[in-house]
């Protein structure tokens, strides 16, 4: 099985208690991902939920489509305001290890995503994701970036 492994950077001009606490929420997720996606956190969590290691959460996603596909992660690290690591339980992917890194910079965050995965049914899954799947998540950490950005503003070097 062929993995894979994309790396992303994004710089914040928001303190780092800041920007954790919102990554560490799993119910900010759906606004960062694309609409047309249709992503719904399906676990029942209250508002201020936060991430601990062992904490299972469910998705429906149309990544492709518009076909509703049901998704399942577990948390399965976490050091507070530096790094959580999520890992598919269920889903699209046969393989799906994504670590998020946050790190204090001047004048804000600098936070990373490590993404390793794997496209599920051999030579079918290479093609699929040299056609369309990686081009699907650079889709996804672009809307992402430009979401943030929104959110928080844009980073300005000091």
């Amino acid at each position: 099985m062929k993995t894979y492994t994309l790396n992303f950077e994004q710089k914040l001009p928001i303190p780092l208690a800041e920007a954790w606490d919102f990554f560490s929420s799993p119910l900010n997720l759906a606004k960062i991902t694309p609409p047309e996606m249709r992503f719904v956190v399906t676990s029942a969590y209250k508002p201020d939920a936060k991430i601990y290691p062992g904490m299972v959460i469910t998705y429906k996603v149309s990544p492709l489509l518009g076909i509703k596909l049901n998704w399942m992660t577990e948390i399965t690290h976490v050091k507070d305001q530096e790094y959580f690591v999520d890992d598919q339980r269920v889903g699209p992917y046969a393989i799906w290890h994504h670590e998020h890194h946050f790190k204090s910079i001047k004048g804000g965050v600098e936070m990373a995503d490590k993404l390793t995965y794997a496209v599920p049914y051999g030579i079918i899954g290479r093609v699929a994701n040299s056609l369309l799947v990686a081009k699907e998540i650079q889709k996804i950490f672009t809307y992402r970036e430009k979401a943030i950005n929104d959110m928080f503003g844009v980073y300005k070097q000091l």
